[in-house]
């Protein structure tokens, strides 16, 4: 199990990584999700991604706080909306793959502006 966790961890880092780079990839979400993996397949692996000089003050200051900055916020759901709207008129051809994809962006929207802000 150890095993799966890290290289899941390891997936989602590459992906989060990536997502630096490409506006449709949710960047933070996904080095949230490699630190958790991380954590529960390999210790050493987690304090290594926290050590990361660009992600791990981010990653280190959610675990603390449980809390997002407003920087960060907005960026995620102004992206993630441009995304989702992309979809929605522009790929998307039935309105249940629409009405679909609508829901899941208020319900991503709506967790991601759930969490504290922090100051």
């Amino acid at each position: 199990m150890r095993i799966l966790f890290v290289v899941l961890g390891y997936m989602a880092l590459a992906l989060g990584l990536v997502g630096i780079a490409v506006p449709l990839l949710p960047t933070t979400p996904l080095l949230l999700l490699s630190s958790c993996l991380f954590l529960k397949g390999s210790p050493r692996l987690h304090a290594r991604l926290l050590a990361m000089p660009r992600v791990g003050a981010y990653i280190r200051q959610f675990e603390a706080t449980r809390a997002i900055p407003l920087r960060a916020k907005v960026l995620a759901v102004v992206m993630m909306s441009a995304s989702f709207v992309f979809l929605i008129v522009c790929v998307a051809e039935s309105w249940w793959l629409r009405l679909v994809l609508a829901l899941a962006a208020v319900a991503v929207g709506w967790h991601i502006l759930s969490y504290k802000t922090a100051r």
